[in-house]
Formats: structure tokens, sequence, C-alpha cells
């Protein structure tokens, strides 16, 4: 199982851990194959891209995904949760009601980003509200492996959840709080004062010697993470001493 990753298109991070980089918007979705439960981190900006992950994956390790955590409430990481009946889905306390409340915002943002009309309000139409708010850390036992999701927000929105998978190396998923392949961006919903304490908790999450996966770009190092909170903090002009 683990050789046919990189033929499927998808990153191999550590044993049972990958993340594929999607067309269109580079934005990164991530898999966690434990013995019992499968974790899908981020679902595509589309029902039709979450259904080709979902085949994707359950192809790859011959069991559909039970379980998803979704990083941040923006369309290229949310709109293909539909697509995952079943699943249980994880997310940042309050964003449950921030979906709901702001559907219409949710489904013009994609259209703008170039999402076909149709596609978007369909995806929008049949989004679904997480089962599972985190506030703090949430370990979550997928059978021979633990995933823990961090509320390490707020930052890049009022509702950044990361994902930690212990191992060698230890991965971590950070959703839009790390991009590599631009500046951060920061929209109306980012919360500027408070980001570069929001990578502080990552990177005392993930430590030294992680993998962190951005939302957009390449897999990334602590050193990385750590110069993007100063540049942030200078940009933004937050006080405090820089990160160690």
């Amino acid at each position: 199982m683990e050789t046919c990753w990189e033929e499927a298109g998808w990153e191999r991070l550590a044993p049972g851990v990958a993340r594929r980089r999607m067309p269109e918007w580079d934005e990164t979705v991530g898999v966690v194959v434990g013995r019992t439960d499968i974790l899908v981190v981020d679902t595509g900006a589309t029902l039709r891209a979450g259904a080709e992950l979902r085949s994707g994956i359950t192809r790859l390790t011959g069991r559909r995904p039970t379980r998803i955590a979704l990083t941040h409430p923006h369309f290229d990481h949310v709109l293909g949760s539909a697509a995952f009946a079943g699943c249980e889905v994880y997310g940042a306390t309050g964003l449950d009601e921030l979906l709901r409340r702001e559907r219409e915002t949710l489904r013009e943002d994609a259209i703008r980003h170039g999402v076909d009309r149709d596609a978007a309000t369909e995806a929008v139409d049949h989004l679904a509200s997480p089962h599972h708010l985190v506030c703090g850390e949430l370990s979550l036992d997928l059978g021979g492996r633990t995933a823990l999701l961090a509320n390490v927000g707020p930052g890049h929105t009022a509702h950044d959840l990361a994902v930690l998978v212990p191992g060698r190396p230890e991965v971590v998923f950070c959703g839009d709080l790390v991009e590599e392949s631009g500046t951060p961006q920061a929209g109306p919903d980012a919360i500027p004062g408070h980001w570069p304490a929001a990578l502080d908790r990552l990177l005392a999450l993930g430590g030294a010697d992680a993998r962190y996966v951005p939302g957009h770009g390449s897999v990334v190092d602590a050193a990385f993470v750590r110069a993007q909170r100063d540049e942030l903090a200078a940009r933004f002009g937050v006080s405090g001493q820089p990160s160690l």
C-alpha cells in the first residue's frame, strides 16, 4: 500500500500519512491511515473533487474514509465535504455556526475564485455541519495510531485547526496558517494580531523536527514556520519577541 501513493499523485510524508496538492487552487488534502479509521484533512473545492478524493483513497487503502478534519472554513478546503457521506466531521469551535450563517458568502467566494456557479451552489447546499467541535485539543484513535486535532487559532481565520500525526517524522497539517507557495493571504476574516501567536502554538505542537504541511505549497520545516511567523509579526505590527 505504501508504495502506491506516489503513483496515484500523492506525496508520502510518513508511513500511513500522505497529502495531495489539488489542481486549480493548489490546496493541500491530507490522509492519515490507521487500522480501523482513515482521517482526511480537508476535502477540496467542489463535490466532484471530494468524490474523486474519496474514491482514490478507497482504492489505495481498500477502505472508505471515516473521519474528516477541516482546517478552516474557506471554500477550497471544505466544499468537497458532502462527498464523504457517513464520515464524522471535526472542526474548530464555532465552525458549525459560521458555516450555517455564511453559506451565501462561501458560495460567492467560490464563484469569484473560479468555481462554476452550479457546482458552487450544489456544494454549499449539501455542505455538512461539523459533528465534533474542538476547543483546545482532541486525540483521535485511528487504530494503532493517533491524530491530534489542535485548535491553534485564531489567525488566518477565527477557526484554525491543525492536525498533528505523531511518528518518525511527526507531521503537522497546518491549513492556511502556513503557506509556502506565496505570501500568506489575510482576507477579511483573518485576525492578523493573533496570527503570529497561532504560529507559536503550531511550533510548540510539532517541535523542531516535524514536517509542516502548509495549506498551499511544498512541505516545510520549523525554521520556515518561524521565519513566516516573524514576517507576519512585522507585516501586521504585532508587538512581542520573535519566535525562538
